[in-house]
């Protein structure tokens, strides 16, 4: 009975039954002899078996191929996952990796910028985005070095015509600066489509220095040559006609002294000169108190003052900022405005020092920063300066009058010592005169409390 329920047997059952009884009725209706029935039945049943063997065995491989249909789904699905995984990895290492290199291009003392062959900026150093903006990947190469040479050199190199150039240029804003820069192309474009690299080198300070050398020998040679013959003059006059004269040797020794003071001076206003300038680029930032500091000079002038018969009237708010300097470099500038006002003002006239918080600066100034100025003006009663040396005053041993520069202790160094501090101070300054009046230094400084 259990073999008579097999699945073979009962489907070959049921496909077998329809045959049997059409057999069955052709026996009843006498169209097909008993004998014939029996054998189609015979026949029938071994033939519908085999058609269920090969229907149950298709079946069987048509089941097998659909599990290993979804078993090859389901690996194919968890190794898609396991790619994706390795792809995020993957990312966040070449992430990671990106981060590590700009910090390390960070690091580099020059300016580095990489672009693309569309001439588009991909990556700029700190160094770079200090002097060309904060912002610049992204932007066109075009739009942050506005510099014709360099972008014909660039174009050159990009077209192939050479491997590298290198060119000399000069940057006039925010603070004049002297630069190389060097262009070169890679061996092979990296993955993200940098094609090429701009080098910068700050030349600056080494230029200025060859300059100070120059200037140095030329104007230290040209205003030390008149003292010096002098000297010799008169020593050669003591050891000659006037070794016994008394009166003539007190008298060439006192002008050998004010000779000597010049020289100690004009040596010292070059050497005070040069140091400013070699820090020009490196701006303060220590906070200083303007009150203390100008009575500080006011004081120590009080004696040239006196000999002027003239006044000197300090006029500062109580509720005056401090500055962002140097306080030894302020006492210097204060130390010259005030000094040329005692100087070249009037005999008993006044010299007035005022100082106050203003909301612009003069558009003439050129004020370089964000920060809130502090106005330092120092007015004298002296006869003015014509409207045409106003823009040369702050010039090396320039001079209105020479002569009488000379003759009140000048050495023609000061006012270009006054202008190199306030560079670095980025601060400005201002000149105003009108002829038989007086002149107006003014000092603008960033206030310590808004500096950005």
């Amino acid at each position: 009975m259990r073999l008579l329920r097999t699945p073979l047997v009962v489907a070959t059952a049921k496909m077998a039954l329809p045959g049997l009884a059409i057999l069955a009725l052709l026996a009843v209706s006498r169209h097909l002899s008993l004998q014939g029935a029996v054998a189609g039945a015979v026949a029938l049943v071994p033939a519908i078996m085999l058609v269920a063997l090969l229907m149950r065995r298709d079946r069987a491989l048509h089941d097998a191929s659909l599990t290993s249909t979804l078993v090859e789904d389901t690996v194919a699905a968890e190794r898609v996952e396991e790619l994706e995984q390795a792809l995020a990895a993957l990312g966040g290492r070449q992430r990671e990796s990106d981060r590590s290199h700009r910090a390390v291009l960070d690091l580099l003392p020059d300016p580095l910028i990489l672009i693309d062959r569309d001439l588009g900026v991909r990556l700029a150093n700190r160094a770079a985005r200090a002097i060309f903006g904060d912002e610049p990947v992204g932007r066109p190469l075009p739009a942050m070095v506005r510099h014709p040479e360099i972008l014909e050199a660039v174009d050159e190199v990009l077209s192939g015509d050479e491997a590298s150039v290198e060119i000399e240029m000069s940057l006039p804003v925010p603070v004049a600066r002297e630069l190389t820069c060097r262009i070169a192309s890679l061996e092979r474009p990296s993955s993200d489509g940098i094609v090429a690299a701009l080098v910068f080198r700050d030349l600056t300070q080494s230029k200025r220095v060859e300059r100070m050398r120059a200037d140095f020998v030329a104007n230290a040679s040209h205003e030390i040559r008149t003292p010096l013959a002098a000297l010799g003059g008169y020593i050669e006059t003591l050891l000659g006609p006037a070794r016994d004269d008394a009166a003539a040797r007190e008298r060439f020794l006192r002008t050998m002294a004010e000779q000597v003071a010049r020289m100690t001076r004009l040596v010292g206003d070059l050497l005070s000169l040069s140091r400013v300038e070699l820090t020009e680029h490196t701006p303060p930032a220590d906070p200083v108190g303007l009150g203390r500091l100008i009575a500080r000079v006011v004081k120590a002038l009080d004696f040239r003052a006196q000999d002027k018969k003239a006044a000197v009237e300090v006029i500062l708010p109580d509720d005056l900022p401090q500055v962002v300097g140097d306080e030894g470099e302020l006492e210097q500038v204060f130390t010259n405005l005030i000094d040329n006002a005692i100087k070249y003002g009037r005999i008993g006239g006044t010299v007035r020092v005022q100082a106050h918080v203003i909301a612009h600066v003069p558009a003439r100034a050129g004020w370089p920063g964000k920060a809130q100025p502090v106005a330092i003006a120092v007015t004298d009663e002296g006869p003015g300066i014509p409207r045409e040396h106003l823009p040369r005053l702050t010039e090396r041993f320039y001079r209105v009058d020479a002569a009488r520069s000379r003759d009140l202790g000048g050495t023609g160094l000061g006012l270009a010592i006054v202008k190199h501090i306030v560079n670095r101070h980025q601060g400005a300054l201002t000149i105003d005169s009108i002829v038989g009046q007086g002149t107006t230094f003014t000092v603008y400084l960033p206030a310590a409390s808004s500096r950005n």
